[in-house]
């Protein structure tokens, strides 16, 4: 049973979280804690369960047993109340490009209720922030992919969430566009207050901006900690030196149960 206390201190609480599809595991009796305000990186290598995890955090997948809170409400048994505390931005692009940036927005905001009132405002507040107000008229299928995850990070925000999940928001970027997406999220995290937990194969950025970083592999955590720490735990001079003896050298290919995963995920949305 999860303490009172550490509820309201913690943001996200993961209490012997387990997956299986089938006779395949994909995340396996893991524990951890995040706290209010933290940057939390969950780094993994393909198919270690990351974005499972994730997909269970937030309400699209049931565990297969153990306990889950975020913002201090069960993803299962509480599924509206932790929709509308958390934003998300998918690995995979989810615009729609034949709306402009301000609809998009707009649409954002009707489906989570956003009052009228406040509505327009936080747009523009969102859209100046990602310095997007100028192209707010303009197709999305006119934007560049960097242009696309500054939006979908602004759409993310506009309800106000207290947890912002980013599953790996910097992939294919340039350098860049890289270093603007997370000055805008650190900002954030400083002004706002807001938990992110984020997912990256990027070690540079994770070792730069992430407070604690947790390590899954196989389905289980196999280290947890500051990057300092587990460079120091490692004897390693970098948080990419650390992850690779922690987790191997050998390329991982997606699991074979990924497809399973892929398929009984489908079935359960009718899809």
């Amino acid at each position: 049973m999860l303490q009172r206390e550490e509820q309201e201190s913690h943001s996200i609480q993961v209490r012997d979280l387990t997956k299986k599809f089938g006779d395949f595991t994909a995340v396996d009796n893991i524990s951890f804690s995040i706290k209010r305000g933290e940057i939390f990186a969950f780094l993994g290598p393909n198919g270690a369960g990351k974005t499972t995890t994730i997909k269970m955090l937030t309400t699209l997948l049931h565990p297969t047993s153990g306990t889950m809170l975020v913002n201090g409400y069960d993803p299962m048994k509480d599924q509206d109340a932790v929709r509308r505390s958390f934003g998300i931005v998918f690995q995979d692009q989810s615009l729609d490009e034949e709306l402009t940036a301000y609809e998009n927005m707009e649409f954002h905001g009707v489906l989570y209720r956003v009052p009228d009132r406040i509505l327009r405002k936080r747009i523009e507040e969102l859209l100046n922030f990602v310095e997007l107000w100028d192209r707010k008229n303009d197709l999305v299928k006119h934007f560049s992919g960097g242009m696309k995850r500054r939006l979908e990070i602004a759409r993310g925000l506009l309800h106000t969430p207290q947890v912002l999940f980013l599953d790996e928001p910097t992939i294919g970027l340039d350098p860049q566009t890289r270093n603007h997406i997370w000055k805008y999220l650190k900002d954030l995290n400083r002004t706002e207050g807001i938990t992110v937990f984020f997912t990256t194969h990027y070690m540079d950025e994770a070792e730069r901006v992430a407070d604690r970083v947790a390590i899954i592999d196989q389905g289980r955590i196999v280290a947890e900690g500051s990057p300092e720490e587990l460079k120091k735990k490692t004897d390693a001079k970098s948080l990419e030196e650390a992850f690779l003896s922690l987790t191997g050298k050998k390329i991982r290919e997606e699991e074979a149960g990924s497809i399973d995963q892929m398929r009984m995920t489908r079935r359960m949305w009718g899809r």
